[in-house]
């Protein structure tokens, strides 16, 4: 199991990354404004376009540390993979599996059955802590959907038929996500899911957030020794990690989204954070960035029992839980991938 470290994050775009000794060095304008050993880092992402020197580049390698480059309103630009480690009976087998659809499906209804399964219980927990604040009946149609939405996923017989039900499932459990926000509704609110680029403050959080967690599912898959790039449900497509996508399906709700709504129904921000461009998109600014990062780290922190392990474990150590159970089906020593199921 890979032990929960510290992430560091580089904000600011004009900062360039280089290695002294085992440190990684921040510099602005050739001078030196931070320094961190390595050995203290599981991950180091950056936002911005300078960049990082080779030799630092492959000293992360060496030392399986993930290190990310995203634009500054978080889109994915590239990640630096070093050599293939683990089992390589462990990778063909997961090639296999990506070339049978009767085997893509059996594990990608897993990961849909844990996303439907969550998103519903987004919703129940919103009834049950707001009643008097929500429109109780409305929420408990789509509540109701969503556990009609459990069953045809048993049902499905290929990825393809699989992806309508979830993209109706999602359609419906995000069309009472504005519902969910209770503070700040004149400038944070929902009207529909939109990207490449965000519209509105919430789908700027929830776009930056998703790439921090798809980077978190990406790095716990490459820890045990699978291919993240090589996906089940996510088909194969040069630079998506596609297999990280399949897996951070079941999370997206339950650690992300009521991560992005704690942030505003909490007002840790605030809409003056944000920033409009000319072609309508919007971002963050560099100040309510650390913010969420900040509050990110802190979540991954939080500890909770893990509803399939039984185990005491922190936010953090999730993704590489779900991980290493995947790889333990795909090596066969579990009949079926048990999808995180959180309640």
């Amino acid at each position: 199991m890979k032990k929960l470290l510290n992430t560091l994050y580089v904000t600011s775009s004009n900062r360039y990354l280089s290695l002294d000794g085992e440190n990684v060095v921040v510099l602005e304008n050739d001078n030196e404004v931070g320094r961190i050993p390595l050995h203290n880092l599981q991950g180091i992402i950056t936002f911005g376009y300078i960049g990082a020197s080779p030799a630092l580049m492959g000293a992360c390698s060496k030392h399986d540390i993930s290190l990310c480059f995203l634009t500054q309103n978080g889109r994915f630009l590239a990640r630096v993979v070093g050599p293939e480690t683990g089992n390589v009976v462990l990778r063909k087998s997961q090639y296999r599996i990506s070339d049978d659809e009767c085997k893509c499906t059996d594990v990608s209804r897993n990961f849909i059955t844990g996303k439907i399964f969550n998103s519903r219980w987004v919703i129940e927990r919103a009834i049950r802590d707001y009643a008097l604040r929500l429109d109780v009946e409305m929420l408990k149609r789509k509540s109701a959907f969503l556990q009609n939405s459990l069953k045809q996923v048993r049902e499905c017989v290929d990825t393809q038929q699989l992806r309508g039900v979830e993209g109706e499932a999602a359609s419906v459990y995000f069309s009472a996500f504005d519902d969910l926000i209770l503070q700040q509704k004149e400038d944070f609110y929902f009207k529909s899911r939109n990207k490449r680029p965000p519209l509105d403050n919430v789908n700027a959080l929830l776009s930056f957030v998703y790439t921090l967690l798809a980077n978190e599912c990406a790095s716990a898959l490459q820890a045990v020794g699978l291919d993240p790039y090589v996906g089940f449900l996510h088909k194969d497509r040069p630079g998506r990690v596609s297999l990280g996508l399949d897996l951070m399906e079941e999370l997206r709700s339950v650690f992300a989204d009521r991560f992005v709504l704690s942030l505003i129904n909490k007002k840790v921000i605030q809409a003056n954070g944000f920033i409009k461009k000319e072609n309508g998109a919007i971002i963050m600014d560099d100040e309510t960035r650390k913010t969420v990062l900040s509050h990110w780290q802190s979540r991954k922190q939080e500890t909770i029992t893990h509803p399939y392990l039984q185990e005491k474990i922190e936010w953090g150590l999730v993704p590489h839980v779900q991980a290493l159970l995947l790889a333990r089906h795909i090596r066969g020593d579990l009949d079926q991938y048990p999808p995180f199921l959180w309640k």
